[in-house]
């Protein structure tokens, strides 16, 4: 169990520590939701955690496979519902790997992707495409 402690500090902002690292995480609400945008939102956030846990799921596939994927990108398009109530629309990632590897590999890296734990922890209505780009 990892414990994560926020403290609002007024304006829309927010800090998060990581309770094992004692790392430290900023939030500000959206200007489209009164905020100010200077940092990461909460729902941008969400998007990170989905890029980042793909390419972390298949990258600890890829050390099992002995294969390289360094150089590995996700982009996520995070887009929000325009009716109420607010909430995650849609998340579109792309993931490029910068490596040709045999069909057999990517098979394996794309559905690693698809069963990283957020994407698996994500409401089934908010749509969620992958693109793989290889090479």
């Amino acid at each position: 169990m990892v414990t994560i402690q926020v403290e609002y500090q007024g304006d829309l902002h927010c800090k998060a520590v990581h309770g094992p690292s004692r790392a430290e995480l900023n939030t500000d609400a959206p200007t489209d939701n009164q905020g100010r945008g200077e940092t990461f939102s909460p729902t941008d956030l969400v998007a990170t955690a989905l890029g980042t846990c793909m390419l972390t799921v298949m990258g600890i596939l890829a050390r099992t496979l002995q294969i390289d994927i360094a150089g590995a990108t996700a982009t996520v398009e995070k887009e929000m519902s325009s009716t109420v109530p607010r909430r995650i629309h849609s998340l579109k990632v792309r993931i490029r790997i910068p490596h040709i590897l045999s069909s057999e590999s990517q098979q394996k890296l794309e559905r690693a992707a698809h069963t990283c734990p957020v994407h698996k922890s994500l409401h089934p209505d908010i749509l969620t495409p992958i693109e793989f780009i290889w090479g």
